[in-house]
């Protein structure tokens, strides 16, 4: 089984306690050096639109589960199958909207054409005129 996780092991918070006075590093209790943790970070990051990021504790078991959610615009450049995927996926969407606005538009020209009572087929009808009347 492995051991406990010690908040005074991590690499960042042993690099911040040991700027501290002896004295001042011995006082924090681990509760408050997480905490730290998460406030500092790693410093690493650049600055996104939404940077969230936190922990919390799992009931009974004596880690946390942090959790990361941050979005921004993509500045770094693109590998060849990134390019190709988002290439895909920009013409399905494309494709999609197209589809999805000739039908819309098919169907407000066919009700249109039904409101001033123009009849191409004789007797045949959708029925989409009488259900929207009903």
């Amino acid at each position: 089984m492995k051991p406990a996780y010690c908040v005074r092991e991590d690499p960042d918070i042993m690099s911040f306690l040991s700027r501290l006075p002896q004295e001042t590093a011995s006082l924090l209790t681990d509760t408050q050096l997480s905490h730290i943790k998460v406030a500092i970070g790693s410093g690493q990051y650049r600055k996104h639109k939404i940077d969230i990021r936190g922990t919390f504790p799992v009931p009974f078991y004596p880690f946390r589960i942090y959790y990361v959610l941050l979005m921004g615009r993509n500045i770094r450049n693109l590998s060849r199958q990134e390019q190709s995927i988002t290439l895909i996926t920009m013409l399905l969407l494309t494709l999609l909207f197209l589809v999805f606005s000739v039908a819309l538009g098919l169907v407000i020209v066919y009700l249109l054409k039904s409101a001033l009572g123009i009849d191409l087929l004789k007797g045949f009808s959708l029925g989409l005129w009488g259900w929207i009347k009903s």
